[in-house]
């Protein structure tokens, strides 16, 4: 069995706009390289899920999905998933490091306002 001409193109149609999408964001720098490696990698496994549309077959048989479609279905969802939890972490360390800076802050300048209160009195 194998995909239909229209799903071929289509599939790898959006593949390239993604593509074009990312690196365009990475040439403006509004997406980070650290994290555009994972958007290249999106991108570059459509075209090969429907250059081997066998082993997208193979994994529907393995899940027990029903179709191809669900099991793209239920990639997309892991995929999401994961970037949610990669995300939380990134906003935990972030809100961690912010805490940090907050606090630092603040003891300087309380030190500050000291030295400049101890100048004033000689």
């Amino acid at each position: 069995m194998d995909m239909p001409l229209k799903q071929k193109i289509f599939a790898i149609v959006l593949a390239v706009i993604l593509l074009g999408i990312v690196f365009e964001l990475v040439r403006r720098r509004k997406l980070k390289i650290e994290y555009s490696w994972l958007w290249i990698l999106t991108g570059l496994s459509i075209p090969f899920l429907v250059w081997r549309y066998d082993l997208l077959l193979f994994l529907t048989n393995i899940s027990g999905a029903v179709s191809s479609t669900s099991t793209l279905f239920a990639f997309a969802f892991f995929f999401i998933i994961l970037l949610n939890l990669h995300f939380s972490i990134v906003i935990s360390d972030m809100q961690n490091r912010l805490k940090y800076l907050i606090q630092e802050n603040a003891i300087l300048r309380q030190t500050i306002v000291e030295l400049t209160d101890k100048k004033t009195k000689y």
